[in-house]
């Protein structure tokens, strides 16, 4: 029975915060159904981690709970006002109620959510795959793999500025196909919600949607410290590109347990947000181990 629930998992918490977030886009307040379908799936990550966990140690206090919520209020913070809210609202424009005149509005919304997530993901691809090739964006993302344990807290655990560029990226891609705002405003919430699933730490399997979607089977291996495992995986969402690249990596084995980055990382968060802007030789010679 277990294993059968670790199967079913994923699609079905996935299904079920759709479905609110589904309801809320045909109310008056969407962005208050969004947030009460991210918080609603958090509550119940929260929950199955204690009694499922995929790895227990990963359960033990780390000392940076009150860092990763510091650094999520201001990622998270950072894509409603940005993006969420002028889609919704209209404010400057952002996108077209209908899009760019190619944009196939005539499709269900199902099919066009599909082609908007495509679109995006080749602009978060981009982004997050450069925010490993290239030092100095490797600098604000080495906040994010950092982490000694993944769980559903530290997934907004990014550091400002390679949200912005992860934003910028996604965004971009997005606005320059001339996508519309309801469908932008769908991409971020999926977004989110699979961010909080990829990092969770709850045991699930899930078969041929390592080949699909950004799983946390995938994402664990993402960060370990080996570079020949963690330089892969790149997909915010889905594995279309890493597939089409050569950087998606699964094997059989299981992920390690011992993650982060070899570089030193401050334990407070004021200190980790000044962390990328102090160029050290330390930090340099640990970059090369992890690009």
């Amino acid at each position: 029975m277990k294993r059968l629930l670790s199967y079913l998992l994923w699609p079905a918490l996935m299904a079920s915060a759709m479905a609110v977030n589904a309801y809320g886009m045909s109310t008056a307040m969407p962005l208050l159904w969004l947030n009460i379908s991210y918080f609603g799936l958090a509550a119940c990550l929260f929950a199955l981690e204690r009694v499922m966990p995929h790895e227990p140690r990963w359960n033990e206090n780390d000392g940076q709970l009150w860092p990763d919520i510091g650094h999520t209020l201001l990622s998270k913070s950072a894509v409603q006002v940005l993006i969420i809210v002028p889609a919704l609202t209209g404010i400057g424009a952002l996108a077209s109620d209908e899009g760019a005149a190619w944009w196939p509005r005539a499709w269900p919304v199902a099919l066009q959510i599909v082609l908007g997530l495509v679109i995006a993901e080749f602009g978060f691809y981009w982004a997050h795959r450069l925010c490993h090739e290239i030092r100095a964006l490797w600098r604000f993302h080495a906040v994010h793999h950092s982490v000694t344990r993944l769980w559903f807290v530290n997934t907004g655990r990014f550091h400002f500025i390679d949200t912005l560029i992860s934003v910028v990226f996604g965004l971009g891609v997005a606005l320059a196909a001339g996508m519309p705002q309801d469908i932008i405003v769908w991409v971020s919430a999926i977004t989110a919600y699979i961010g909080l699933l990829t990092h969770t730490n709850v045991e699930m399997r899930f078969g041929p949607l390592d080949y699909v979607f950004n799983t946390p089977a995938l994402h664990r291996w993402h960060h370990s410290r080996n570079p020949a495992e963690g330089n892969s995986n790149y997909g915010e969402n889905l594995m279309l590109f890493d597939l089409l690249f050569g950087t998606h990596f699964l094997t059989r084995r299981r992920p390690p347990v011992d993650i982060g980055i070899d570089e030193p990382m401050p334990a407070t968060l004021g200190a980790q947000i000044a962390h990328p802007f102090r160029k050290t030789a330390g930090g340099a010679q640990a970059l090369e181990a992890n690009v």
